[in-house]
């Protein structure tokens, strides 16, 4: 009997989860916690962290669940590493439905880094306006900078200070690229500084640098344990034994 649990944060686990309850596979959804008010899903839903890798293995136990995804963004590396050390404890088998990441064009003007403080170095020392679109968890450290005007966009509104001065965008995507060029003209952006999350949600701010002719800051992805990895969800769907009838 299988029971599922989908381990969500990219778009492309909503479609899944359809696919799924359509299909009437037992199943759960769980989502990390960081949003306010998570989309909701056609699948029973969880929310809130497990308790690092040994806690993800007891709830894999207690809850009888015979296959994990892995679904998260593709920066969530922590969590994606303690499904894999958890699936690994209890022998439960595990995918990663992971969109594949954007590719440099030659039009981009890219300064390709590997992490946040990299980021930050790679900032110009003369202000400018920038548009962070990496998530609020990793802002901090950019106010080593803070000649720079900043733009920042959330799906909900911060509940803390922020630790500089920031125009704020709060709005859910997925974005348009006649959206992202409207707010970058309007705002006078002139630099971006976004994560590699790849897929067709986010980007819509890349085409429109390439557009405008912006330099960008790629963080790259970082690195995960060797799993088993797919691109979409018909080849999930298949690995659980079901056709996906997206669309339907």
């Amino acid at each position: 009997m299988t029971r599922a649990l989908v381990l969500g944060g990219i778009a492309d686990a909503s479609l899944l989860a359809a696919e799924i309850a359509r299909a009437g596979i037992d199943a759960v959804y769980s989502y990390g916690g960081r949003t306010r008010a998570p989309a909701d899903q056609p699948l029973p839903t969880r929310i809130g962290g497990f308790g690092g890798a040994s806690g993800l293995a007891d709830y894999v136990r207690r809850e009888g669940i015979t296959h994990v995804i892995d679904a998260t963004h593709p920066f969530a590396a922590e969590m994606s590493r303690h499904a894999v050390d958890a699936c690994e404890e209890t022998g439960t088998p595990l995918i990663a439905l992971e969109r594949a990441p954007w590719s440099r064009t030659p039009e981009d003007i890219w300064t390709e880094v590997t992490d946040v403080t990299a980021a930050v170095a790679a900032l110009p020392e003369a202000p400018a306006r920038m548009f962070l679109a990496i998530g609020r968890q990793h802002i901090a450290p950019f106010a080593a900078k803070p000649q720079h005007a900043y733009t920042l966009r959330f799906v909900d509104p911060p509940e803390t200070p922020l630790p500089f001065a920031a125009d704020v965008i709060v709005s859910r995507g997925p974005f348009t690229l006649d959206g992202e060029l409207d707010m970058m003209r309007t705002r006078g952006i002139a630099w971006i500084v976004a994560r590699n999350s790849g897929g067709d949600g986010a980007r819509a701010k890349i085409d429109a640098a390439r557009r405008l002719g912006l330099p960008v800051i790629m963080i790259s992805r970082p690195a995960l344990p060797e799993r088993k990895k797919v691109e979409s969800v018909t080849e999930v769907m298949q690995w659980l034994g079901h056709r996906a009838r997206l669309g339907a």
